[in-house]
């Protein structure tokens, strides 16, 4: 099960990364250009925001399955933060990974209660492209591609 679920997640965060980088692109130059904010737009941002939400329940069924967290529960909190893989895989990536998810929740709310067409390209591209660098910012580079 373990084995599963960790696959799903690695090969559902290409999904995840692709589509927000779709979506902000594609609400930057909709921002930039002065366009109509179009069924299209919608869609494309509300993919990114369902894609990402089924993320972060592959994630937390990953966390609570995995050998990090029967690791923590036997050293401590206190030794997880000493100990920086560790500290990555139990603490940073899961919490900045959640932060990033409600900034693109945040970013998709934004643009519904938005009167101008720029306004809700703006509330989309800010939101989902400082989401898309936190999420960068915190991938296991080493163990993802490997």
């Amino acid at each position: 099960m373990y084995n599963f679920i960790k696959e799903a997640h690695s090969f559902w965060a290409y999904v995840v990364l692709i589509l927000l980088l779709i979506a902000f692109v594609n609400a930057l130059i909709g921002f930039s250009s002065n366009k109509q904010f179009t069924a299209k737009d919608r869609k494309i941002s509300l993919f990114a925001l369902i894609a990402s939400h089924i993320q972060l329940l592959l994630a937390m069924f990953l966390y609570f399955l995995s050998p990090y967290y029967t690791t923590m529960k036997e050293i401590g909190m206190g030794e997880v933060m000493k100990n920086s893989d560790l500290r990555l895989y139990l603490i940073e990536h899961p919490m900045i990974n959640i932060i990033a998810i409600i900034l693109i929740t945040v970013g998709w709310s934004k643009h519904k209660k938005a009167i101008t067409e720029k306004a809700k390209f703006k509330a989309i591209w800010v939101m989902y492209f400082i989401a898309y660098a936190l999420i960068l910012s915190r991938i296991p580079w080493n163990n993802w591609l490997s």
